[in-house]
């Protein structure tokens, strides 16, 4: 009992969360992004969506999610694709398997990296805000 408080500690005084952790919707942060006419480097291949900062394997993890397409009816269900934003590379290609049509094709990794890049550090601000902030347009 005693090991197990000793490795929680430093985890509860920084703030931070264990690795099983199941953030509830106040402790995400998010904010909506869209892309400028003029902008060539957009790592997306949808033109807007969230950048979102949730929880996972107690770790603050940026994400991009699709918005709702416009032409969709309001009873029709939509289960938005999401991709993690980040400049790991492992977490940039295996991590994105299952939503890699989220993410604008690329000739390497090393040229994903570098379009998603800005985002990454956007999405690092967005998570050093305070928990359940909705950050608007342009505002980081």
């Amino acid at each position: 009992m005693m090991a197990e408080m000793a490795v929680a500690m430093p985890l509860v005084l920084a703030g931070e969360q264990g690795p099983f952790h199941v953030a509830s919707a106040r402790e995400v942060r998010v904010q909506a992004i869209s892309r400028a006419d003029h902008e060539t480097d957009w790592p997306f291949s949808v033109g807007e969506g969230m950048l979102a900062c949730v929880w996972s394997g107690g770790r603050k993890v940026v994400m991009f999610f699709e918005n709702r397409p416009k032409d969709l009816g309001e009873g029709e269900p939509f289960h938005p694709r999401g991709v993690i934003v980040t400049t790991d590379p492992m977490q940039l290609t295996l991590g994105n398997m299952a939503n890699r049509a989220l993410l604008k094709p690329s000739a390497s990794v090393e040229e994903r990296m570098r379009l998603v890049a800005p985002f990454a550090a956007l999405g690092q601000r967005l998570c050093d805000q305070p928990a359940g902030a909705r950050v608007g347009h342009g505002e980081l």
